[in-house]
């Protein structure tokens, strides 16, 4: 079976669902990631990566970033080549260049184009908030839905199931914590990446053990499939700390190790969108029904 994942720019594929990801291509299933732009307006937001030659080289530094995270992931990458537009919460502000404003034919024309080579029966993507109202979501997300609606040979199209919705407000509010908390003096701030390969293999207290999972509904939607991929979370995280600059390894991605994680969440959630098979809610397979 083949799966795809259609991203807006690198390190969101490993931030969004990658256990599920390097689950299925380490059970021998065909994963590709598709990632919109190259992330070339993307900040540096790790420490220790804000050196001379960083901003001047991001497109090479996240095109690096990326290969690693594939490969730690054990899926395929295909770039589609467009530019990065920028958090712009104001659409107008976007960049003429930008992903966002390419007219949609065209995306979708080039998408299409790797689904034909690929040819997967399940695909994955953001629904119509982005995950967060980053221009280059919303439209990576109207991309994906068109090129479905093209392609007759893909079964199913899941979104990331979102436990909140993400407004402008609340990434303004997260954007100034992040700057107060970048002023905090850390521990291991000189290293981009951790050395101790043990590193978040924290003892799980009983509390957590103990802790119950709810399937939380947001304004009416909810989860359809729950993907069970514990034993994964560490690879997820080793594939985030591989885009240095976008990722601070003291940063608040990592402050629930991830043996908790597998306690407290131990499934990635998605949502079945569009299916032209039979399908039943709940289900524990993205490729349930084909």
């Amino acid at each position: 079976m083949r799966l795809m994942a259609v991203h807006a720019h690198p390190d969101d594929e490993s931030s969004r669902g990658a256990a599920t990801l390097a689950k299925y291509a380490a059970e021998g299933h065909e994963v590709l990631v598709v990632t919109a732009t190259g992330g070339e307006r993307g900040d540096v937001l790790n420490p220790a990566m804000d050196l001379p030659g960083v901003h001047e080289n991001l497109s090479h530094v996240r095109r690096a970033e990326m290969a690693l995270a594939a490969k730690t992931l054990g899926v395929e990458h295909h770039w589609l080549g467009f530019t990065d537009s920028g958090l712009h919460l104001d659409p107008g502000m976007v960049p003429r260049d930008g992903f966002a404003r390419v007219p949609l034919a065209e995306s979708v024309a080039r998408l299409v184009e790797v689904i034909e080579h690929f040819r997967p029966q399940v695909m994955i993507t953001y629904n119509e908030c982005g995950g967060y109202p980053h221009p280059d979501h919303i439209r990576c997300h109207q991309m994906a839905v068109a090129a479905y609606e093209a392609c007759t040979s893909v079964a199913k199209l899941y979104y990331l199931h979102e436990v909140v919705r993400i407004t402008p407000a609340m990434v303004r509010f997260a954007g100034r914590a992040e700057r107060l908390v970048s002023r905090i003096p850390r521990r291991n701030s000189g290293a981009t990446t951790p050395a101790d390969p043990r590193l978040g293999d924290v003892a799980v207290p009983g509390w957590v053990r103990a802790s119950g999972v709810l399937t939380r509904r947001v304004r009416g939607r909810r989860a359809t499939t729950h993907i069970a991929c514990g034993d994964y979370y560490r690879v997820r995280d080793r594939a985030l700390r591989a885009h240095a600059s976008q990722v601070d390894p003291n940063g608040p991605f990592f402050l629930v190790p991830w043996t908790w994680r597998q306690h407290l969440w131990p499934t990635e959630k998605f949502e079945l969108a569009r299916s032209r098979v039979a399908a039943t809610a709940p289900e524990t397979d993205l490729f349930a029904g084909l």
